[in-house]
């Protein structure tokens, strides 16, 4: 139902309008954003409705192939797959606003089995990831409903929106799309966020979620963002983890650019309380430190890095976070891109090692091995 429901939004679409490019001289503030490394389009295309306003349509197409070491049970050594197939619907000025995401999409991420594009499209957010009505009824201050990005974390959730092709250790910890409302205010330098939500995408709306963002001056900006469970959620599947879905999670993210250079690292916290009652026996917290930047060489080609490190403090009795509980991890990334126009392609280089690991519980067909490494290309267009 969901595939066959994506696809009439887009036959609609296409049927209703024919679109033209827009002729401002700079692109409005379209969502999603895309990786420091890459650029969507100038001059995207739009529809003008009369007495609505301007309809923008965008996308991304990608694909993606990539081999690794040390594969778990089920996964591949090397394989092709969609990364993504993706249009995007919006509206971004007036009181009224929304914006629509469509398609089917990979989201590939460190120290975790690969799930090729359609069972992970299908096992969490469905054709329709994103879509939220927005009431904008002044510049400063706004509502959101839908299903949300999240406020956490210095990655986002597709390949296109990051450095990397690849999300990170301490992205893994973090929740990714959420459903319910959120409010928006800027004051100056400073703008806040709060959202009410389900957190790991559970239906059961028992988050909370606020950010504080300063934008000290051009380079620099610091963030904080918190949120947790005020409730307890029994439900889980693929895409609503059991611990993490009742915990919390702290960040605290700097961003400084500089001409060519974009450096962005961040502190982040979680705990999932102790809780018989949903077999929690003991609490489990983690703390990781990383740092996620670029450098442009030219117009054409730049370069992306991740480094991070995340270590589990629990007891036997802890639920498993990582590799085990007490165990610790770290890896580094480099994404060497290259982008004319619309057309981009890029490749990961990552490596991930961990210790103290649980028998059974790290990577390779035994789960025994401490390391995985994993060459990934993705080639597509950002239209």
């Amino acid at each position: 139902m969901k595939r066959i429901s994506a696809a009439s939004v887009l036959i609609s679409l296409s049927l209703c309008a024919t679109w033209a490019a827009a002729e401002e001289s700079a692109a409005p503030a379209l969502m999603p954003s895309v990786g420091a490394t890459l650029s969507a389009p100038s001059n995207p295309y739009f529809y003008n409705v009369p007495d609505f306003g301007k309809i923008y349509m965008t996308g991304a197409v990608s694909g993606l192939a990539f081999t690794q070491s040390h594969h778990a049970v089920g996964n591949v050594d090397s394989t092709a797959d969609w990364g993504n197939g993706q249009v995007f619907v919006q509206k971004v000025d007036g009181v009224l606003q929304f914006f629509v995401q469509a398609g089917i999409y990979s989201v590939p991420s460190l120290g975790t089995p690969y799930v090729r594009a359609e069972d992970f499209t299908e096992r969490t957010f469905g054709y329709l990831p994103q879509g939220f009505a927005k009431v904008a009824p002044t510049g400063n201050f706004s509502v959101e409903v839908g299903k949300l990005p999240t406020l956490f974390g210095a990655e986002s959730t597709f390949t296109f929106q990051n450095v990397n092709i690849e999300r990170g250790l301490l992205w893994n910890q973090e929740n990714a799309v959420n459903r319910g409302v959120q409010a928006n205010y800027t004051y100056g330098p400073v703008a806040f966020n709060l959202s009410l939500n389900d957190g790991f995408y559970s239906n059961n709306y028992n988050w909370l979620t606020g950010a504080a963002t300063w934008t000290i001056n051009s380079s620099n900006m610091l963030e904080f963002v918190a949120g947790g469970n005020l409730n307890h959620t029994s439900h889980t599947d693929f895409a609503t983890p059991l611990a993490q879905n009742n915990g919390q999670i702290y960040d605290l993210e700097y961003t400084w650019t500089s001409g060519p250079w974009a450096l962005e690292p961040y502190l982040q916290y979680t705990r999932t309380p102790q809780d018989t009652g949903l077999g929690l026996a003991h609490s489990a917290s983690t703390f990781g430190a990383a740092v996620v930047g670029k450098y442009s060489f030219n117009p054409n080609w730049s370069l992306g890095g991740r480094a991070e490190y995340i270590a589990e403090n629990g007891s036997a009795a802890s639920p498993n976070l990582l590799y085990g509980p007490n165990s610790n991890c770290w890896s580094l990334t480099l994404t060497p891109t290259y982008q004319q126009g619309i057309w981009f392609g890029r490749m990961d280089g990552s490596y991930v090692q961990a210790n103290k690991i649980i028998a059974g519980d790290a990577f390779g067909a035994a789960g025994n091995d401490k390391s995985q490494g994993r060459l990934m290309l993705e080639a597509g267009t950002l239209f």
